[in-house]
């Protein structure tokens, strides 16, 4: 009786103690989610700088890029940079948001060496023929991998959360 019941509290003890371990595997190191928030501040530069090259390198060279209705998937920074490129001609994007707070960096792979994000973003839309500015937002999946010193985009694939019903509201 007594070796049932050491048993089964050592059951429980291992099975409670099971999900901070895993919870703590999952967390990345506080350098780590720097390095990437810093990253997001790249790609919201390049957004609100309306500049396709810039956004581009942020990628690597066999990176793939799916986002929204109807675009993608991009295959290879060359495609991505002409994928935005062709978008900056017909519409102007500004106010382009990642709040850091909004995202959690998880390490993954065996060899920890890549990092997924899910996240929101936002940002403000204007065709270049007229009309109103909308506020667009979404989500996001973002795969990074090391790239020397600092982070690259591997993959990334976004969604419209909703589509734009009214104009912006400008300040």
């Amino acid at each position: 009786m007594k070796r049932r019941s050491l048993f089964a509290f050592l059951g429980l003890a291992i099975a409670l103690a099971l999900p901070t371990v895993a919870q703590q595997m999952n967390t990345p190191d506080p350098q780590l989610r720097e390095q990437i928030v810093a990253l997001f501040g790249k790609f919201t530069e390049a957004w609100n700088n309306n500049d396709s090259a810039a956004l581009a390198a942020l990628y690597t060279e066999d990176a793939v890029f799916c986002g929204g209705e109807g675009s993608g998937p991009h295959y290879g920074r060359e495609a991505i940079e002409k994928h935005f490129a062709e978008g900056f001609k017909l519409f102007h994007f500004s106010n382009h948001v990642v709040t850091p707070d909004q995202y959690s960096p998880h390490v993954i792979g065996t060899a920890g060496n890549e990092v997924w994000v899910l996240g929101e973003w936002s940002m403000t839309i204007q065709s270049k023929n007229g009309g109103s500015p909308m506020q667009i937002k979404g989500n996001s999946l973002n795969i990074f991998v090391p790239d020397g010193d600092s982070w690259k985009a591997r993959a990334i694939l976004t969604n419209n959360a909703a589509t734009p019903s009214e104009p912006a509201k400008t300040k």
